[in-house]
């Protein structure tokens, strides 16, 4: 029996907006109560209200949903929003730490899980500025 390719969006797999929106906010949960990540945190505004918009909005578009951050801000430019930022590999991986720890925390299912994080990998990676 042939099994047929899942052709769902990222967006719908991890389960549309409700799903993504508390993601987001397990991330920045764990990000502000724990202390691992508070090279992270500290990369943020004393409030995290925004960046918890920011991130769902982009990850919307990002993941095939609505293009909400596109809507609001234009093309997203990550690279350039971040080079104000120190992005180091400590955190590039203490970012990756937080999302893997929010997503397993959420019983997101484990090969969307490794797909998600091999993706997040790519772009950390590519926004650090900083070679340590």
């Amino acid at each position: 029996m042939n099994e047929q390719p899942d052709t769902s969006t990222l967006y719908e797999q991890i389960g549309g907006p409700e799903k993504l929106r508390e993601l987001v906010d397990r991330f920045y949960d764990l990000m502000a109560l724990e202390p691992a990540f508070q090279r992270i945190l500290q990369l943020h505004p004393g409030s995290l209200d925004n960046s918890r918009d920011k991130l769902f909005w982009f990850l919307s578009g990002w993941m095939g949903g609505p293009n909400l951050y596109i809507e609001r801000f234009g093309h997203p430019r990550l690279r350039a929003r971040h080079l104000p930022f120190q992005i180091g590999i400590a955190e590039r991986n203490q970012w990756l730490i937080c999302m893997k720890t929010a997503m397993q925390e959420l019983q997101v299912d484990g090969k969307l899980q490794e797909r998600l994080l091999r993706a997040f990998y790519e772009t950390a990676d590519w926004m650090r500025n900083q070679e340590g």
